[in-house]
């Protein structure tokens, strides 16, 4: 089954540092919707990748087609807020993976 690369890019670049307490609500409604899809393996990986020209988030999704990618993206609260989240996905052409481990805490990060 295909694995693909997505980024999430947030409304603006400065989004991880300012974001409002609505936006807060809504980025743990957006990790509530994939953790489960992580948990069964459909979600390889997933986090906020922290850049200087401003954070995003990525993930690694097996999905039986781009489609079907699009579909679950698009039920994503994020995206279907419609509040300026966009997700750019890159189809891989191979994958290899560490054998299982424990899910990770996101940390808080200070700029």
């Amino acid at each position: 089954m295909p694995h693909y690369f997505c980024k999430l890019r947030p409304p603006r670049t400065t989004f991880i540092t300012d974001m409002t307490a609505d936006e807060a609500q809504l980025m743990r409604a957006h990790r509530e919707y994939w953790t489960p899809r992580v948990e069964t393996g459909v979600v390889v990986a997933m986090g906020p990748v922290v850049d200087p020209d401003g954070a995003y988030g990525v993930a690694i999704i097996e999905a039986g087609s781009e489609a079907a990618l699009e579909a679950m993206q698009e039920a994503d609260p994020v995206i279907a807020a419609a509040r300026g989240f966009a997700y750019e996905n890159r189809r891989m052409l191979g994958i290899a993976v560490r054998p299982s481990q424990p899910l990770a805490p996101i940390t808080s990060v200070t700029p």
